[in-house]
């Protein structure tokens, strides 16, 4: 094999596992954005989902997504995939599980609207449901040759394939489960029900920051012509300017420099120009990331003040900066990277309205699939398991104790025995 072609399969193996340790960035974020009592049971469910999910993409996943088109809609072929196969090119098993990685964040993204109330059994049968129906339409429709992908669809690495479908999901999910206990008050306003560990937080959002240069820079699938390097720039460039942004906007509303905020338009920084980071000038990568850190700090206080609770900020997060980024590249794409990696120019190059339109069209029909699918499917999981939600007791004792009989912290939670004697008689 030319070594080139060795070098490419090896960069998006690579880019595999750095996605895929993107799962323990997302134990640390939810986990410290939570409360202690539910710790444990955050990261688990992290793992099993994983599982859960994996197996699901293999057996019909990959081909509803990548199968032979049947209409626009969905694929039929490929399951229970197996190709051994190693042509002069990105063998078909490193496709196929770098494109896994990309259907397990998307159900965890989802999930995010589950945290601290809802049922492990719901997490089990949803991660199946959504895993088989409503990731994989939306990804045939964009990457697999569906009727959005001929309209020219600019979405490089999933702004909406993988974090606008993942946040249709949680808010189906938080409308369903309805906010957890003390969030709001009889008069409506709102409880702060802060994370135990804001130093996990930041780790967590540390390791998504570092996986992102393997979701966006592996999204090349090839290291020939260096242009990976291009994307890891750009979305380095968003990042930053995602958390600068939503730090200033925070210290100029709140008065205090809020470190979850500025957080948050870390990721959303980088959830924006995931779409469109093959497809914009480094200037417009930070105006791209800025913006989505000053959308995502008002659109966490839009949603309280719905009663929408969400405690990991998926919607804002990954929703709404993923609907900004998507529709971005239809103002920002350039030409000549339009013409390498498909699409048209944006408005602000000349482009007119079409690419824009497209990228609108995009947003609408992938959101609402996902989130009217996503909603269905919670009810049909609600009829299977008999509720989504624990009791206010389990809730109240937390879902590390009523869901797996241990806590994640049973030396800060459980009473210890009084050791004294023994310590004063040595």
């Amino acid at each position: 094999m030319d070594p080139i072609v060795l070098l490419d399969n090896l960069w998006v193996m690579i880019g595999f596992i750095l996605v895929i340790l993107m799962q323990g960035g997302f134990i640390l974020l939810e986990a410290g954005s939570t409360r202690m009592k539910n710790a444990g049971h955050i990261a688990g469910k992290t793992i099993f989902t994983l599982g859960i999910s994996s197996l699901v993409f293999w057996a019909v996943g990959y081909g509803f997504i990548y199968g032979n088109d049947v209409g626009g809609i969905i694929g039929l072929s490929n399951f229970f995939y197996g190709d051994a196969s190693t042509a002069d090119g990105l063998t078909p098993a490193v496709d196929f599980i770098f494109q896994l990685a990309f259907a397990a964040i998307a159900l965890t993204i989802a999930f995010g609207g589950f945290a601290e109330r809802a049922k492990l059994a719901a997490y089990v049968v949803f991660a199946i449901l959504f895993s088989a129906i409503v990731y994989p339409v939306v990804a045939h429709w964009i990457w697999g040759g569906g009727w959005i992908s001929g309209l020219g669809k600019q979405d490089f690495a999933g702004s909406t394939v993988v974090h606008l479908t993942g946040a249709m999901g949680a808010l189906a999910a938080t409308i369903l489960l309805k906010p957890r206990i003390g969030k709001y008050n009889k008069d409506g306003s709102v409880n702060n029900l802060p994370g135990h560990n804001q130093v996990f937080t930041a780790l967590g959002v540390l390791l998504l920051w570092v996986g992102w240069f393997g979701f966006n820079g592996a999204s090349t699938f090839g290291v020939a012509d260096g242009f990976f390097g291009y994307v890891s720039m750009n979305t380095q460039l968003a990042a930053a300017a995602g958390a600068f942004a939503a730090l200033l906007i925070a210290w100029a509303v709140l008065g205090k420099a809020d470190v979850p905020s500025m957080l948050n338009g870390a990721l959303a920084g980088l959830v924006a120009i995931t779409a469109s980071c093959a497809f914009v000038a480094p200037w417009a990568s930070v105006v791209i990331g800025a913006i989505g850190g000053m959308l995502c700090f008002f659109s966490v206080r839009f949603f309280e003040k719905r009663n929408i609770d969400d405690p990991i900020f998926a919607l804002s997060v990954h929703g709404m900066a993923g609907a900004w980024g998507t529709i971005s590249t239809g103002f920002f794409a350039t030409p000549q990277l339009a013409e390498m990696n498909g699409g048209r120019a944006g408005l602000f190059y000349g482009g007119g309205l079409t690419q824009l339109g497209v990228q609108i069209i995009s947003v609408v029909a992938c959101g609402l699939f996902a989130f009217i699918a996503s909603y269905i499917l919670l009810l049909i999981t609600k009829s299977i398991i008999g509720g989504l939600r624990v009791s206010e007791e389990e809730e109240i004792m937390g879902l590390d104790m009523s869901e797996h009989g241990a806590y994640g912290y049973p030396e800060n939670v459980q009473p210890t025995t009084d050791n004294s004697s023994e310590r004063t008689g040595a």
